[in-house]
């Protein structure tokens, strides 16, 4: 029994000897175009998985969109994301950079939202500003076209329940 142990544990070692990684690919994506093209990447299947049947219906190719933005073509990823991969540590370091930059976008999103909402907020209370300063409002009452003053913010300080009508002349149609 030992000896099959031990000779499944050599030919196990004697097999994991030969790992051949990936030559230096002739056009190599650069370090920092790579850490753009992995951002984008990461951008896109968050697209896909957020809203794929909108996708679908547009007909929009994220993929070819993707590889004219970067002006490069899909033999040239792969072989630089095989090249990248093989050597852990430099992954790690490039994976740290799209981390950042995703961080970064995610900062930069959430302060635009937050100044569509100002800006929701402030239009929301400059309408109703506006509403509040108009001095005159039409009621129907009884087949009669009044026109009620009113001061809605109570700013010459009225009796609410005062209420002056104005009967409204005719037009005279021609």
């Amino acid at each position: 029994m030992k000896n099959i142990a031990s000779i499944i544990l050599i030919l196990t070692f004697w097999c994991c000897q030969d790992v051949k990684r990936p030559e230096i690919p002739v056009n190599l994506i650069p370090e920092d175009q790579m850490t753009e093209v992995l951002t984008e990447v990461y951008l896109i299947n968050a697209a896909r998985s957020f809203d794929n049947r909108t996708i679908m219906d547009q007909k929009i190719k994220l993929d070819s969109f993707f590889f004219r933005k970067f002006n490069i073509d899909s033999l040239q990823f792969v072989e630089s994301n095989a090249y990248y991969t093989s050597n852990l540590s430099a992954y790690n370091k490039l994976f740290k950079k799209v981390e950042e930059r995703m961080t970064l976008l995610k900062v930069e999103a959430d302060s635009m939202m937050l100044v569509f909402v100002q800006e929701l907020e402030a239009k929301r209370i400059r309408d109703s500003i506006t509403e509040a300063h108009k001095d005159t409002t039409l009621t129907v009452q009884k087949d009669t076209l009044f026109v009620v003053v009113k001061d809605s913010l109570n700013l010459k300080k009225k009796d609410a329940s005062v209420i002056v009508p104005k009967l409204i002349e005719p037009r005279i149609m021609q």
